[in-house]
């Protein structure tokens, strides 16, 4: 050590130590020997109240539990330092990530403490899985819980001499699925003590590159066309080599794409690629920064779509399906969905055999989210067997045949059987599967084909009983839509059983109806009860746009799908049929206002609200949990004019690092469920944030994608279009000007938060700062009795009641009597208008 120089950051009370050399990730395949499981869909997994802790157990956990559990840990690899770790405000070393196989990890860190005196400082040790902490060669900590995604946290003693101290950091785990994996070493007593990382160049020029990373942001939130570009916050002192590795979400099949460049000394800005040279979709871009021997990288994520390559919106559906299965052919990621378009269109042949190949070994070998591939590769296999390879329809029947199809057959995989939408790719695949080979052996169960087919057909018959009671488990879930969708339409087109195809029919044609309600020119906009940054901040390439274009003919293609071909299959081939005013209720441009009321999930857990007009969408979820931990909710969310990224959403980060996989994350669900009421185009988010989570909450504001921004100290003015939005916070609001979100954030300090957003239009205001000025006196203020009272110059005084009820002069929504098919109301006639699935008018309370 004595030959390095150091990077050093002052180490005060209440920070954790952030600046470590890392080695790479020792990976190891953990399997088991094969067993069944007991268990079935679990429509609560995420309402844990403990930290988030999901309570279900693969076998391969309860086998490394009693390997490694409280016993000493041994190390299989050594430190050797291969990058760093700059903490860009996050309190752990996280590396967190999804791994579709059981696998055993260790990493190796390294850092220095520098104390001015000998002093015994106290620290909190924490991590995910196991660890250890060696303080200058001795080890002075252990943790070996290794309790999946759950943290084990100790306070410690340490010993630190006069000067340098070296730490030392082991951790490991078993990542099955979505891993936490993450250490962190928080100082709680010491004095006059720095973090210094070992480097081997200057300081100044290594601090120069953290500082470049630190504020380093994409030039525009978003890009349609055009050339897509990095700045900084200054001009680089120094001239930096860049690599840039663009990928896609954790579930993309797809390479890596990668561009190295140089920024010459007094650059700030540069340039990747065109817009065109990018796949489309949101992707997430590793950006390194080179200075000789020194190099960090931090990840951003922006949205590219393809603007010019989308096919017109023909009024005729047929016209729309074909345009679809066309794109998803040729521009869609290469995977068995894209081998459904092509066989569809006929054009099967070498190249549509290798993409089926590639995805056979991921299908064979039970990855997680192979359920995802395996029901567009049976649909292709039992429609198209002509248009395949004999060799590669060889290798689908295998992997058809040796795949795991539910908990109860034996297998050591960490498949993920218990959400609503995986079991019903499942039993939809055991159903099908089944079917196409009624008198093969099937592996696992060592049943005939008829026997699984019929097993299929009984928990699919559960399933949508369940599903005509309750709806979406996770509500109006951007992600969730195209996978259920995906297995409705597979049995809709294939199922041998009239009963299934009938009433998978109704389920599409209801899911289609709940989006086309909850949706603003064609982009939903809704309370959702799963989200992901990669799902709430892209607008035109979500799969949902794409679902809008074919049956609304509002809307745009990307380049992921699970769902867009076997739905426009199930239109142009399969006799489906939807109610022709869906797309007039998508896409709404007409006067006046819809609200529309209803109820998701067992036991009706979700109670929604829905209000737009042609100018803005407002939607919440009400008495939902407050004060609880989040899971992956967003509990509210807006829409203004026509744009589809001039969107709004609040929420309370689950965690300070961007781009991560934390559930909830930075952008999606909240890390204390908020107290939530809306009235019209009124909304209060009300926020009592847990201490040990962070301390502020905020809104995506994307200001380049609206009309006209104006800030007022706890107030924000935004127009887009025709539509208008104020936000009226409880404290000053501080617009985030550097770093990954500069432009599209604002936050709100501390744990408690109180946030009104009040939404109208120019027709009503005639101009942004007129809106401004007659609602220049909205206010809220909590009353003894839990009521907070929001005082708006249209409604007049709107009370919202701790029991969730919104109470004005002239009328009560109580969300407790809400129904499942909801009621829709609109305005201003006051005139009921029937759900286009009602066959009987609904009990509805009159607005007057």
């Amino acid at each position: 050590m004595a030959s390095e120089t150091y990077l050093t950051h002052p180490l005060t009370t209440g920070r954790t130590v952030g600046h470590w050399q890392l080695g790479d990730v020792h990976e190891e395949r953990y399997d088991v020997p094969d067993r069944t499981m007991k268990g079935k869909m679990d429509a609560f997994f995420f309402l844990t109240k403990d930290r988030n802790f999901i309570p279900h157990q693969y076998a391969c956990r309860t086998d490394f539990i009693e390997a490694y559990r409280g016993k000493t840990p041994q190390p299989v690899t050594h430190f050797a330092p291969t990058r760093v770790w700059l903490p860009f405000g996050s309190p752990r070393v996280d590396l967190s990530g999804f791994w579709f196989r059981a696998t055993r990890v260790e990493c190796w860190a390294r850092t220095t403490i520098e104390s001015p005196r000998d002093q015994t400082a106290r620290f909190s040790f924490a991590t995910c899985g196991g660890a250890f902490l060696e303080v200058n060669g001795r080890r002075v900590a252990e943790l070996a819980r290794y309790q999946r995604n759950f943290e084990e946290r100790v306070e410690i003693d340490i010993a630190l001499k006069t000067g340098r101290n070296e730490l030392r950091v082991w951790f490991a785990d078993l990542c099955e699925r979505d891993a936490r994996y993450y250490f962190s070493l928080e100082l709680v007593s010491g004095e006059g003590l720095s973090v210094g990382l070992p480097i081997a160049v200057d300081e100044a020029r290594a601090a120069a590159v953290e500082s470049m990373l630190e504020g380093m942001r994409f030039e525009r939130p978003s890009y349609g066309r055009g050339e897509v570009a990095i700045v900084f916050d200054h001009a680089a002192t120094y001239p930096l080599d860049v690599r840039v590795a663009v990928r896609g979400d954790f579930m993309s099949t797809e390479d890596t794409l990668a561009f190295d460049k140089a920024l010459p000394a007094g650059a700030a800005r540069i340039a990747i690629a065109d817009t065109s040279e990018l796949p489309a979709d949101f992707r997430h871009f590793d950006i390194t920064l080179r200075d000789g021997s020194f190099a960090a990288t931090r990840v951003l994520g922006v949205e590219i779509c393809h603007l010019d390559r989308q096919p017109p919106a023909s009024p005729d559906i047929g016209v729309r399906a074909r345009a679809v299965l066309d794109h998803v052919s040729e521009r869609g990621e290469r995977d068995m969905v894209a081998v459904l378009a092509r066989l569809a269109l006929d054009r099967g042949g070498p190249d549509t055999d290798r993409i089926i190949e590639s995805c056979l070994p991921i299908v064979g070998d039970c990855h997680d989210c192979a359920d995802f591939l395996l029901v567009p590769l049976l649909w292709s296999r039992m429609a198209w067997p002509e248009r395949i390879a004999s060799d590669t329809r060889a290798g689908m029947d295998d992997v058809i045949l040796r795949f795991r199809y539910w908990m109860d057959e034996p297998g050591n995989d960490v498949m993920w059987y218990f959400s609503e939408n995986h079991a019903l790719l499942f039993h939809t695949a055991c159903h099908l599967a089944g079917s196409l080979f009624p008198d093969a052996t099937f592996t696992r169960s060592g049943r005939r084909g008829r026997e699984q087919a019929e097993i299929g057909r009984q928990r699919l018959v559960e399933w949508l009983t369940h599903f005509e009671a309750c709806e979406m488990a996770e509500w109006n879930s951007a992600p969730y839509f195209p996978i259920d969708l995906k297995g409705l339409c597979a049995l809709y087109a294939l199922s041998p059983d009239a009963g299934i195809r009938e009433r998978s029919g109704a389920a599409i044609r209801r899911l289609l109806e709940i989006m086309a309600l909850s949706s603003h020119h064609g982009m939903m906009t809704a309370s959702q009860g799963r989200s992901y940054e990669h799902t709430l901040r892209p607008g035109r390439t979500l799969e949902l746009s794409g679902i809008s274009y074919l049956a609304f003919g509002q809307g745009s293609l990307g380049r992921r799908f699970h769902a867009v071909p076997q739905l426009a299959l199930c239109f142009a081939e399969h006799g489906l049929t939807i109610d022709p005013r869906l797309a007039a209720f998508s896409d709404h441009r007409s006067a006046g206002a819809y609200e529309w009321r209803y109820k998701q999930g067992e036991n009706g857990i979700a109670s929604l609200y829905h209000f737009k007009s042609k100018d803005y969408a407002l939607g919440s979820i009400a008495a939902y949990r407050w004060g609880e931990w989040g899971y992956q909710e967003t509990v509210l969310h807006l829409r203004l004019g026509e744009t589809p990224e001039a969107q709004i959403w609040i929420n309370h980060p689950g965690e300070v690092i961007h781009s991560g996989y934390g559930r909830p994350s930075y952008w999606g669900g909240c890390g204390t469920v908020p107290r939530v009421h809306q009235f019209r185009s009124l909304a209060l988010v009300d926020f009592a944030a847990h201490p040990a989570q962070p301390d502020f909450t905020h809104a995506w504001l994307p200001e380049a994608e609206m009309d006209e921004v104006i800030h007022l100290g706890n107030r924000i003015l935004v127009r887009s279009g025709e539509g208008l939005c104020l936000i009226v916070a409880s404290g000053p609001l501080e617009r985030v000007a550097t770093g990954p979100t500069a432009g599209c954030e604002v936050r709100l300090p501390g744990y408690a938060g109180r946030w009104i957003v009040r939404l109208s239009d120019i027709a009503t205001e005639a101009s942004l700062a007129a809106f401004g000025e007659r609602f220049a006196n909205l206010s809220a203020e909590e009353r003894s009795d839990g009521v907070i009272l929001v005082q708006d110059p249209d409604f007049g005084p709107v009370g919202c009641h701790p029991d969730g009820a919104v109470k004005t002069p002239k009328e009560t929504i109580d969300p407790k009597t809400w129904t499942l098919s909801g009621t829709l109301t609109v305005f201003p006639e006051g005139a009921h208008v029937p759900l286009p699935s009602q066959q009987t008018k609904q009990e509805q309370r009159e607005i007057a």
